[in-house]
């Protein structure tokens, strides 16, 4: 396992929404041979219910729970690629399960490519109906610290096959 000199069962992406956790994750799991798994996709499963619905329903409290009661078990398989939600890493709990588990990569994206990337996006419900750059700037200032405390930061500001071939070369994977 290529991973094994960092101790860890998994890799975890962390990010704002419109990073390319889950697309990245996806494609960077294949290439290593690990599972894949979006936790906002899993609690969609779980639930029954979209993420928007979630929110409408139960508030984001509520949703914020269902995340550390499925993730914080879903943390401890081993050989799989997490896609975390925007705000898991605002939990404390998740955090130190990810710290102790997983090594975690920070998709880095800055908040005018990140507007443009969900402006059109119907299903993030922390966006919805606002000015969006505005918001993503709360998020931001909310968020990056505990980004910041990932074990790797990527910045995701070009081509997808510049990001995974900047992960290939930091992991020393030769196609």
């Amino acid at each position: 396992m290529i991973f094994s000199d960092y101790n860890k069962l998994n890799i975890t992406f962390c990010g704002m929404m419109g990073s390319g956790k889950s697309l990245i994750g996806r494609k960077f799991a294949k290439i290593i041979n690990y599972n894949f798994l979006d936790t906002d996709s899993l609690i969609e499963k779980k639930t029954g219910k979209s993420i928007n619905q979630i929110f409408n329903d139960s508030g984001e409290i509520f949703f914020r729970e269902l995340e550390e009661n499925y993730i914080g078990k879903i943390l401890l398989k081993k050989n799989y690629v997490f896609s975390l939600g925007g705000g898991v890493m605002n939990n404390f709990k998740l955090r130190n399960i990810i710290k102790k588990n997983s090594f975690n990569i920070y998709l880095q994206v800055e908040t005018n490519l990140l507007s443009k990337r969900v402006e059109s996006s119907k299903n993030r419900p922390l966006i919805n109906n606002l000015n969006i750059k505005q918001k993503l700037n709360e998020l931001m200032k909310e968020r990056e610290s505990f980004y910041k405390e990932a074990d790797l930061t990527i910045k995701n500001d070009k081509k997808i096959s510049d990001t995974i071939n900047e992960l290939k070369k930091k992991f020393n994977i030769y196609d």
